[in-house]
């Protein structure tokens, strides 16, 4: 049987991180920002700015825009057709709730949205 080791006079010393008490106490303040959050992500945005959020996803997917990581053209009808049914939920919830602006853009959105779908719907046929 092995003999116990023998331990020192002097107790074992504890490393304690503790500076997440001052991301705590930074974060009182409001919330912290990245470098790169603060360039991904708007602080301004507004309803124009959101449907035009939904109408480049639409333009994505209908292959009229190159995807920006791979530079690729890629058509998903599917999800077009999603994207355009959402903007065209959100243009009848919020009937006579937008300035003239809100819903020209609307619906010249959706006008041409709609077009470029028929177009590339009668290209995969």
């Amino acid at each position: 049987m092995e003999e116990p080791k023998e331990f020192s006079d002097s107790a074992p010393t504890k490393k304690v991180d503790e500076s997440w008490k001052e991301n705590v106490e930074n974060e009182k303040d409001g919330p912290a920002e990245s470098a790169g959050a603060a360039k991904r992500f708007p602080t301004d945005i507004d309803f124009s700015f959101f449907v035009s959020g939904l109408g480049m996803q639409a333009l994505f997917a209908l292959g009229e825009l190159p995807d920006p990581v791979s530079g690729e053209r890629k058509t998903d009808l599917e999800a077009a057709h999603y994207l355009i049914d959402v903007v065209q939920m959100l243009s009848e919830k919020t009937k006579g709730n937008l300035s003239d602006d809100e819903r020209h853009m609307m619906d010249d959105l959706l006008y041409e949205l709609r077009v470029k779908f028929v177009q590339k719907k009668r290209e995969s046929a």
